[in-house]
């Protein structure tokens, strides 16, 4: 029996030309589900972001520009011809990412035009409030009122077991649906022969210990803590070469802070990867990912480097933590520098257990990206059908 085809409002706070995982993952999915449905993205208006091409429509809405960031913030409630041109596309379903501007007039439209609301919780949002805040009872309201959105949703998403615990913390009232992400990245066919490409570019040895982080270069990715953990580590004679894999608002201060360090000949900064190639063959070199991220409610770079076979080291209690089994397909670590970095050392000097972990990496990490569509368009469908039975 043929699937039905659905007309798929995806409605996300920012997009390309700014890249960080949530962009990523929307971006997957919506390819993948275009395959066999009609879906539009509809995204605020960056700066400097002309459309690359994709499976799926985009329609973009007036916005304004952050100042000293790459975002934007929409304002899709200003009557306009996109407006117009959004109606028009008679969504059977719409799902939303975020819990903000276009996610709260996803929300509306999806009354108004009596269709099912789906939502995905892509990201842990209370620290980084608190960080904005500075006030553990604001950041609880704040916490609050965004918990208030998600209750909004008819099906809410959650892309790791332990989102469930957080959103229940701050008042979500119903049961939430388990999804994962996953990626559409490959190794590299000829991995020998990438790592001698990569080696030469970057003025790497064939024997060195590569360790990266890849991610937005800013502080509430805890780069900086990462960065003191690795002054430790050099402090301590380990020999290695670190990436930071990413750019973002913090480059600056970290650029700075490597020199302050007296790191520069061991710590590289390569900016903003665009060519997914090119990414895979940074994570295919390197012996460990480091990502001691609090804020990541998955983490899709811990799945980017597993399918490369490259095990990452997280932090003990991070969201992103579950995704792997301590000492056998990657590897938890306390938040606390010279932990960290007793980890890092005990890691990158037993060459058999790191290469055990990273075959486990490999072989039990990550999802396809046609199984993740799959799952997701079974909800849709399930509350499409719930939403007609009202009716």
């Amino acid at each position: 029996m043929a699937k039905k085809r659905l007309k798929i409002g995806m409605f996300l706070d920012t997009y390309y030309p700014a890249i960080d995982g949530v962009v990523m993952v929307v971006d997957n999915i919506a390819c993948e589900l275009a395959k066999t449905n009609d879906v539009t993205l509809i995204v605020p208006d960056m700066k400097g972001g002309a459309d690359i091409k994709r499976p799926y429509d985009i329609i973009r809405v007036k916005s304004i520009h952050v100042p000293f960031s790459e975002y934007s913030v929409a304002m899709p409630h200003l009557p306009s011809a996109k407006q117009r041109k959004i109606l028009k596309k008679h969504f059977d379903v719409i799902h939303v990412h975020s819990p903000f501007v276009l996610g709260l007039y996803g929300i509306q439209l999806a009354k108004k035009l009596n269709v099912p609301v789906i939502g995905t919780v892509h990201t842990n949002y209370e620290g980084e409030v608190l960080k904005i805040m500075k006030s553990r009872l604001l950041t609880k309201l704040s916490m609050k009122i965004i918990t208030g959105i998600y209750n909004k949703y008819d099906t809410c998403i959650v892309v790791n077991e332990p989102v469930v615990g957080e959103i229940k913390k701050f008042g979500y009232r119903h049961k939430p649906v388990v999804i994962h992400n996953a990626t559409t990245l490959l190794p590299p066919a000829d991995r020998e022969k990438s790592a001698e490409k990569l080696n030469r570019l970057l003025g790497i040895d064939k024997d060195d210990i590569v360790l990266i982080f890849v991610g937005r270069i800013t502080d509430t990715k805890n780069i900086f803590f990462l960065l003191k953990a690795l002054r430790l580590l050099k402090a301590d004679g380990a020999s290695f070469k670190m990436l930071y894999v990413g750019a973002g608002p913090d480059e600056k201060l970290l650029k700075a802070k490597i020199h302050e360090y007296g790191m520069a000949d061991c710590v590289k900064m390569t900016g903003r990867i665009k060519n997914r190639e090119h990414l895979s063959e940074i994570y295919s070199r390197a012996d460990l990912l480091l990502f001691p991220s609090l804020m990541d409610t998955f983490g899709l770079v811990v799945i980017e480097a597993a399918v490369n076979s490259t095990p990452a080291l997280l932090v003990e209690n991070a969201m992103s933590a579950s995704l792997v089994t301590d000492g056998v397909n990657g590897f938890v670590a306390p938040f606390d520098e010279v932990k960290y970095c007793l980890a890092i050392k005990e890691i990158i000097g037993n060459k058999e257990l790191l290469k055990k972990a990273s075959q486990n990496a490999h072989d039990t990490l990550g999802e396809s990206m046609k199984s993740i569509a799959e799952k997701t368009y079974n909800e849709y469908i399930k509350a499409v059908i719930k939403c007609r039975k009202k009716k």
